[in-house]
């Protein structure tokens, strides 16, 4: 059965209180199963079925999996994109991708936006042939201005303004302050410094690259007269290439080694929020950057460039929010969070793709949301920690 918009009241004890354990992907999951015994306990003594009514709208579990009780909103059984499914769904799958372009969403976002700086910020091609300060230092402000001011006014009315409390969101506990594990001993800030400083900048200088060697001739280019068909199509086939790049990147990132030296700094960010998205060290943002490289060899716009950084961007705001949907007076105004990748942050070795890839299912690594995939997840990661 299909779970529906699950809420848990909290309780103010010590198990709610504790430290993000990025660094060493074990120890909270004795937490979290101490938190969820708490929450069982509270609810039977209290003799209701958790669930909160709030600010008009009702929320109620609908889920019987174990799992539901380590969550504060457990939406269901994560479904991936039909579009790979055998035998084919054809119906389905021009549902899910007319939800992605057809409708406001972060694909769409990402496509304004790309639009937004190539006619307002982005020189002609031509004046992009040396790699002069003047242009970088555009390109950077037009990846930098939508990154903050989206990251920046999610986290203001989910955290700061709670504008929604705590409906559809998927954890309960609070973004993390004073803690020695976090740079500035702050979640957000040290997010926002890894974004900012490594992220945005680094993206920016993939870009600068590419749009360099498409003015000198080394990248192939492609223009909507010439070639209109595949302009339009490799708009639809960039986000694939992306989840495609995102899941075998991901899983070498999962390497131990390279996991210590890399990727735990972003797995300090265990409770998720807006910031977090591309909140990494560098190693893994050249290794995630790379992607950019597959633009040497297809031929491309500038717009096809600026969009690709784009849905790199804006997605991971959205995804990593840490709540399913927005709620403006009362009302749905939007989809948001991600539990797939949700899932992830919380137990590690799973989903390390997206939901628009089936490379999770067909490699053994999906996580599908239910108290059956959490026991397989903890043995293969036991097993992938005992070797390294």
């Amino acid at each position: 059965m299909r779970g529906i918009y699950t809420f848990r009241a909290w309780a103010a004890t010590p198990d709610n209180q504790m430290s993000q354990f990025g660094a060493n992907p074990g120890d909270h999951d004795r937490t979290i199963d101490a938190v969820a015994r708490h929450m069982r306990g509270r609810s039977a003594r209290h003799g209701h079925h958790p669930g909160l009514e709030s600010g008009g709208i009702t929320l109620t579990d609908t889920f019987d999996d174990p799992e539901s009780n380590r969550w504060n909103h457990h939406p269901g059984k994560v479904r991936l994109s039909p579009v790979f499914a055998w035998p084919p769904r054809p119906l389905a799958s021009l549902k899910w991708l007319s939800g992605a372009w057809l409708v406001l969403s972060t694909t769409t976002l990402a496509l304004v936006l790309a639009a937004l700086a190539y006619v307002t910020l982005l020189p002609p091609l031509a004046d992009m042939a040396s790699l002069a300060p003047g242009w970088v230092l555009r390109l950077w402000l037009a990846n930098l201005v939508p990154h903050c001011v989206l990251a920046g006014t999610l986290h203001w009315w989910l955290h700061m303004r709670r504008g929604q409390e705590r409906r559809t969101k998927f954890d309960s506990r609070e973004q993390v302050r004073d803690n020695g594990t976090f740079t500035f001993r702050s979640q957000v800030r040290d997010n926002m410094f890894w974004t900012i400083a490594s992220g945005i900048t680094l993206w920016t200088v993939m870009q600068a690259l590419v749009f360099w060697a498409m003015a000198n001739g080394i990248a192939p280019k492609v223009f909507f007269p010439s070639n209109p068909v595949w302009f339009a199509l490799w708009f639809v086939l960039i986000p694939i290439w992306s989840s495609l790049h995102f899941y075998w990147i991901h899983r070498l990132l999962h390497w131990p080694p390279l996991y210590r030296i890399a990727h735990a700094l972003h797995h300090r960010n265990i409770n998720v929020g807006p910031w977090s998205g591309i909140s990494m060290h560098p190693v893994e943002h050249l290794l995630f950057y790379t992607n950019f490289l597959i633009h040497f060899i297809v031929p491309s716009h500038p717009l096809h460039i600026m969009f690709h950084g784009y849905t790199q961007s804006v997605h991971p705001i959205f995804s990593h929010s840490g709540f399913e949907k927005l709620i403006v007076s009362d009302k749905e105004r939007a989809r948001m969070g991600d539990f797939f990748h949700q899932l992830h942050h919380r137990y590690f070795e799973c989903n390390y793709g997206t939901v628009d890839m089936p490379w999770d299912r067909w490699f053994g690594s999906f996580h599908d949301g239910t108290a059956k995939a959490t026991e397989t997840t903890r043995n293969r990661k036991s097993r992938m920690h005992a070797r390294a």
